[in-house]
């Protein structure tokens, strides 16, 4: 059976643990390099990305989780998650480290404050079907690399299109959070990656 891990440091770990579970997978909750080592495929969930930073840092993560992810372990990141993927930050925090895995630049809390937090109709790119996301102080991309796929976008207040899913390899990310809006492609295509 295949087994995902759930980095369970702070954020939504319940909701991911629950939507890996609903598509069939054995869910680990990961708060220790040892507990890393027995999975297939890694989940960040959202959540305040400069507290998981420092608590990846804290509790010795950081390092073999990065190795797993060069090692080819597909990996998941919502939110908080996306800004942990991304090889550059904009108005990241002094210090703030990322686990370098996606050629993206990423901007922190682009679509606002937590009161700004929206659902948004979006367009799944690999089948051109509708999803509904939620977006709560989410990041955007603001670049990323060629080989980078894109697999949605939305429209912010600054009225420019943002790439808010996107995939590199085995890494996905989003902007928006697919565990709360009952979204299932997000996760299986994780599976799919195994």
């Amino acid at each position: 059976m295949t087994t995902v891990g759930v980095l369970a440091l702070q954020g939504d770990v319940r909701e991911h643990a629950a939507a890996a579970s609903a598509l069939g997978a054995q869910v680990t909750l990961v708060r220790h390099p040892s507990e890393l080592d027995a999975v297939d495929a890694m989940i960040l969930p959202g959540g305040e990305s400069t507290t998981i930073d420092k608590l990846l840092r804290a509790f010795d993560l950081r390092d073999p989780l990065m190795d797993r992810i060069r090692e080819g372990m597909p990996v998941l990141g919502s939110c908080a998650g996306m800004i942990l993927l991304a090889t550059d930050l904009v108005d990241g925090i002094e210090g703030q480290h990322t686990l370098e895995a996606i050629p993206m630049t990423v901007r922190r809390n682009a679509f606002g404050r937590q009161v700004d937090s929206s659902e948004v109709d979006l367009t799944w790119l690999p089948d051109g079907s509708p999803m509904q996301a939620t977006f709560i102080r989410a990041p955007w991309v603001e670049s990323y690399g060629d080989d980078v796929e894109v697999l949605a976008t939305a429209v912010a207040a600054d009225g420019v299109e943002h790439a808010v899913a996107v995939q590199y390899g085995t890494c996905l990310a989003t902007a928006f959070h697919p565990e709360i809006s009952d979204e299932p492609r997000v996760h299986q295509r994780l599976l799919d990656l195994i």
